[in-house]
């Protein structure tokens, strides 16, 4: 059971290398069925871990569980060194921040009214005083500035997609969880969000990012944990987890790993039949 009524507001910034959430030896269960067993996983200040594996791997969940969203069967998750359980859902939310795959709201709300959500951890606390500068840079981040008066119910998939990770960084917390940010996204604003992800790590944010492209988790990733069957199977450097025999079994199908020949940046393929006939 969670406690209420604390007073936890002094949130100092992380350093370089800090654990800020960590979940070890995890079991979920979902509709009675066991979606993670025995999963660790550690969120690091100054990193960006990619979460990748097939569909039904339990990644969403993982991350839901480290969200405190999710409440594990077996297993204990920690925020900054203590149980999560033990803190106030409003110092949690001044600590970690969700983006889930679904981008929803019930209202008429404009862009700018979404991404202000963000800012409610903070209401009547002196960080109150950030709200606007925290959300314009949000919002420029995620180049969603040029329609913050348009109703969020109005914009295209991606672009509330954008929107919903602009309202997310505008929270101005040390833990970023992300499911799926570029799931709706073109392949411009697919490099922009995992840019952004990598800048925030770089400037000491905790980045954990669920993600189905293996070549965005190769380029952008400082850490890979591959899930299979609510396993994990790998966890590591994109260059030490990215084996060609090792995703080729997780994935069922023939992946291929190589440097690319100009810039020698990792590649990570599916392997085609060069025979099949094209439409």
């Amino acid at each position: 059971m969670r406690l209420f009524g604390r007073t936890e507001d002094h949130v100092p910034p992380a350093t370089a290398g800090e654990i800020t959430l960590r979940a070890s030896g995890v079991d979920a269960v979902r509709s009675s069925r066991t979606v993670l067993s025995g999963v660790t996983l550690d969120v690091v200040a100054g990193e960006v871990l990619a979460v990748v594996g097939p569909n039904g791997a339990g990644k969403s969940t993982a991350l839901g569980v480290l969200a405190g969203e999710v409440e594990p069967t077996a297993g204990i998750v920690e925020l900054h060194g203590r149980p999560l359980a033990t803190w106030s859902d409003a110092s949690i939310a001044r600590r970690r921040a969700v983006l889930p795959q679904q981008h929803t709201v019930g209202f008429s709300f404009t862009v700018e009214q979404v991404v202000r959500m963000g800012r409610s951890p903070w209401h009547r606390t002196p960080r109150e005083d950030d709200d606007d500068s925290m959300i314009d840079t949000a919002m420029a981040e995620c180049d969603v500035l040029r329609f913050a008066q348009r109703p969020f119910s109005s914009l295209s998939g991606g672009e509330r997609a954008r929107v919903s990770l602009a309202r997310v960084l505008a929270q101005g917390t040390a833990s970023l969880l992300l499911d799926e940010p570029t799931a709706a996204l073109d392949l411009g604003h697919q490099e922009t969000v995992m840019e952004v992800a990598r800048t925030r790590a770089r400037r000491g944010s905790a980045v954990a990012v669920v993600l189905h492209d293996l070549g965005l988790a190769a380029a952008y990733a400082d850490r890979v944990t591959v899930l299979n069957g609510g396993r994990v199977v790998a966890t590591g450097e994109p260059r030490s987890v990215f084996d060609a025999t090792l995703l080729s079994d997780v994935y069922g199908h023939p992946i291929e790993v190589f440097d690319h020949p100009v810039t020698g940046e990792l590649l990570v393929l599916p392997v085609r039949d060069a025979r099949a006939p094209r439409t």
